[in-house]
């Protein structure tokens, strides 16, 4: 997920919560602070954000990027159907940006795709959550399924020990690992990090921590971690596996 420059677009705000991971949502958080009811699926003033251009013709979000899409959303959310069309379409025009959106929704990805799909476009990735086992054992094989060039599992926020059913060899490009953030969070065990980074290794798949989460329990002690340290101290824990093509 990391790579060069980058810009942040949502086309679209709100969603339902849906599973365990939803339950103490960064999004629902953020907007509670200013009264704001996150189950409420609005249009953005950035919805056509793609296709805005400076004075000088030249594209805001310029050739190269990799945009992160719809962060404060999931991007096939019922309520967000009627305007979804137009999206793809800005996806297509702009061929020289990168998308990448992570959605919980992986089962209506048939019903939401555009007429023009195929097994996918080359410049969209398509992330899948599965925060827990429940989870794995329900979205795995849809999303192993699914027509989609470039796949990365997101285990975030990890909430219990997980163990793909399938192999990840070829088909996924990343595992992405982080505990829960906020006062609420739940504890992430970092054994439960590293057997997923152990199964990432084996199917030679890059493998990145994210972030520890507020409690990261580590060699039986219970660590609570400031929002600021996270992403930090996960770097210091020097697990990442970025393998060579071809290894």
């Amino acid at each position: 997920m990391e790579k060069g420059k980058s810009s942040i677009w949502n086309p679209w705000h709100g969603c339902h919560k849906l599973s365990a991971g939803c339950q103490h949502c960064y999004v629902y958080r953020i907007d509670g602070k200013h009264g704001k009811d996150s189950s409420v699926v609005t249009k953005t003033e950035n919805f056509d954000l793609p296709l805005r251009r400076k004075r000088n013709g030249e594209y805001k979000i310029p050739p190269g990027n990799l945009v992160y899409t719809c962060f404060s959303s999931d991007f096939f959310v019922e309520d967000a159907d009627e305007w979804r069309a137009e999206v793809w379409d800005m996806m297509r025009i702009r061929k020289d940006i990168d998308f990448l959106f992570i959605t919980k929704r992986i089962d209506r990805l048939q019903t939401c795709l555009p007429g023009d799909w195929g097994d996918g476009y080359d410049n969209v990735t398509i992330c899948c959550t599965m925060e827990n086992q429940d989870r794995v054992d329900y979205r795995f094989p849809i999303y192993k399924a699914a027509p989609i060039k470039h796949k990365i599992i997101i285990c975030e926020p990890l909430l219990s020990d997980i163990a793909f059913p399938f192999s990840i060899k070829e088909w996924v490009e990343q595992v992405v690992v982080g505990g829960e953030s906020g006062r609420e969070a739940r504890v992430c065990d970092y054994n439960w990090v590293l057997n997923i980074r152990e199964q990432a290794i084996k199917a030679n798949v890059d493998f990145w921590f994210k972030q520890t989460g507020s409690r990261l329990l580590k060699d039986g002690k219970l660590f609570h971690i400031a929002r600021q340290f996270q992403h930090s101290q996960a770097r210091k824990a020097g697990i990442n596996v970025t393998l060579e093509k071809g290894e």
